[in-house]
């Protein structure tokens, strides 16, 4: 009941007072919390260390783009077939993952990050992918002839795409995959003995990352209508990787508020100071991840100690009045 309210809020309030442009940054915001989800699986419950999302990021986004461009299909029906791409890709990407681990593996997606939009930009290419110029897509209209804007559609389309896929995670993580993909996380060795199979583990955990970023990628195509190797550098996947911290790491909810931060943290910055937006950006991530080492999941935890400790302390001061 509680979710449906919630739904219902995030449909009906920004529908009632935003405008185009802030609909448009709360459609890239559950864009990016999807993508977000998909990087908490794998580092998160999983424990890899995944510096390269933003390629399965690409991909997803271009799948949209090539078929919506060439082959004239519907937007919703890209997702499927962008799912299924990326998954396998994720799939694939996952066997270099066993042999590595920590910083290794970290390294290895992160040269992955890099190498995407140098591959999409290769001449060979050009003529599925549009080369340098990228492809420009058309904005879908609401559908049915509902008397709503083109920005307000794509936000609660792309908001009713998220929640399933939040509730799919989140069913996934509290049940038996979910507790071994933790187990996989805290000690292999120990997991394995107890009969996890660490290699399916974790191959299908990056397999299901890189369906959510996947997904989020095509969103994201179909909500900014073009697509660019520029707009996938490799400072998108620490971008994402940014935003998984900033949320927790092993925290659902958490991936909500790592799109919040990245989505406006950087606006706020260029208010502060439009000559170094970098540099206040660099203080405010300094300042969130001192105050909040744990990302915003440690806070309900932090606030109901803080609050345990106050009753305890409140104890001892009466009994210690009434001795």
């Amino acid at each position: 009941m509680m979710r449906v309210v919630f739904l219902l809020a995030a449909i009906i309030l920004p529908a009632s007072f935003a405008t185009g442009y802030q609909l448009f940054q709360l459609t890239m915001v559950v864009v990016y919390a999807v993508a977000i989800l998909g990087l908490t699986l794998v580092t998160g419950f999983n424990g890899q260390i995944s510096l390269g999302h933003g390629a399965f990021y690409a991909l997803g986004a271009y799948t949209t783009a090539i078929l919506m461009d060439q082959f004239g299909c519907p937007y919703w029906l890209t997702l499927p077939v962008s799912a299924v791409i990326c998954g396998a890709a994720g799939f694939l990407v996952g066997f270099p993952a066993l042999r590595l681990g920590g910083p290794y593996l970290a390294l290895t997606t992160f040269a992955l990050a890099i190498a995407t939009p140098q591959l999409l930009k290769y001449r060979l290419f050009e003529g599925v992918t549009g080369g340098v110029q990228g492809i420009v897509l058309d904005k879908p209209d609401a559908p049915f002839g509902l008397p709503i804007s083109p920005d307000l559609y794509l936000y609660c389309f792309t908001l009713l795409v998220a929640v399933p896929l939040f509730m799919a995670a989140s069913n996934l993580v509290r049940g038996r995959i979910g507790r071994a993909m933790r187990a996989i996380r805290d000690n292999p060795t120990a997991a394995e003995a107890m009969g996890v199979n660490v290699a399916m583990v974790k191959t299908r955990s990056f397999a299901a990352g890189a369906v959510l970023t996947g997904l989020a990628g095509s969103l994201g195509a179909v909500a900014v209508a073009f697509v660019s190797p520029d707009s996938f550098s490799f400072f998108l996947s620490i971008t994402l990787f940014v935003g998984l911290l900033i949320g927790g790491s092993a925290s659902i909810r958490g991936a909500v508020v790592g799109a919040v931060f990245i989505e406006f943290v950087p606006n706020l910055a260029e208010h502060v100071s439009k000559a170094a937006p970098g540099a206040v950006y660099g203080v405010i991530l300094i300042a969130v991840m001192f105050l909040l080492p744990g990302g915003a999941a440690s806070v309900p935890g932090r606030v109901a100690a803080w609050f345990r400790a106050r009753t305890q302390r409140q104890q001892t001061r009466i009994q210690q009045q009434e001795t």
